[in-house]
């Protein structure tokens, strides 16, 4: 058995069609969806992504605003910059890109984010709405999983799902997302004894531990769902995820790749969050 490819390039442009055309209908009304991303320091990658996040905003019709700062913006002047925003109407969406210079207290600056406006789904106010199904924006990155697995058409209601990894990003809310949507869900990490004897239970497994080959062949049950949301590099250097795809994918039913799996729905999820913030803005206006 050969799994059945999970396309994120693919559900991305979908969930991006939708975006536009909900920021049209705003736009019909008034209400231009707006998001500010803060880029603070020089890191690479870092500008690769708010790239990305710009472009990803400007293609689907919202207003995007990106303000870079010297790695030697201070906190105070970093906290003032999301006060400001957090008061700016034109902005349904903040991001404040990480990591942040060493000088600068990451956790500090989500919290001082408006939860209304926290569309990476960082803030505490997130996490606790998440934590007892209130309303709030979830975490891109397992939203975007969730999505994979929901365009698989599989009910996750009564499934074993197995989260390997227990990150605040990503580990913690998944297992939080995989419980809201009824499954039965195990979280497995570094402490874990014998983590082949929980993957081989799993109808689901989520691989996000940052680490090549943490999933392999023999810890897969035949037919399992496998999302990979790790992004490595190899020897080549070429982009690779937690799971060993070439033998996993001859085993699970259905699986996403490295690159073109998790990978383009976490924007894309920011992208709804953003357009979901916009319209509930306007919602308490009316």
């Amino acid at each position: 058995m050969t799994a059945q490819l999970i396309n994120g390039n693919e559900l991305s442009s979908k969930l991006r069609a939708d975006v536009a055309a909900r920021a049209a209908q705003l736009k019909a009304r008034g209400t231009t969806p707006g998001l500010a991303v803060v880029l603070v320091g020089e890191d690479p990658a870092s500008q690769v992504y708010v790239g990305k996040k710009v472009q990803a905003c400007q293609e689907a019709g919202l207003h995007s605003v990106l303000e870079k700062y010297d790695a030697t913006l201070s906190e105070a002047d970093l906290l003032a910059r999301v006060h400001a925003l957090n008061a700016d109407p034109a902005i349904h969406g903040i991001l404040v890109q990480l990591p942040l210079p060493r000088h600068i207290d990451a956790q500090k600056v989500i919290e001082a984010i408006a939860p209304s406006k926290d569309v990476d789904g960082f803030h505490i106010a997130s996490a606790g709405a998440l934590m007892t199904g209130m309303p709030g924006f979830w975490s891109c990155t397992p939203y975007g999983c969730i999505k994979l697995l929901e365009s698989t058409g599989i009910d996750l209601r009564g499934k074993h799902a197995v989260v390997i990894g227990r990150s605040n990003n990503v580990g913690k809310p998944m297992a939080l997302m995989l419980l809201q949507k009824n499954a039965t869900v195990t979280i497995c990490h570094s402490a874990t004894q014998d983590l082949k004897a929980h993957t081989l239970q799993a109808d689901v497994i989520v691989a996000a531990v940052g680490r090549r080959n943490t999933l392999t062949a023999d810890m897969v049950k035949p037919g399992a769902v496998v999302i990979d949301v790790g992004m490595n590099r190899n020897e080549q250097g070429k982009l690779c995820g937690d799971v060993d795809f070439a033998a996993v994918k001859e085993v699970a039913g259905w699986i996403t790749p490295v690159p073109g799996g998790v990978g383009p729905m976490t924007v894309t999820m920011l992208l709804v969050n953003t357009i979901e913030s916009a319209e509930r803005a306007l919602a308490q206006r009316a």
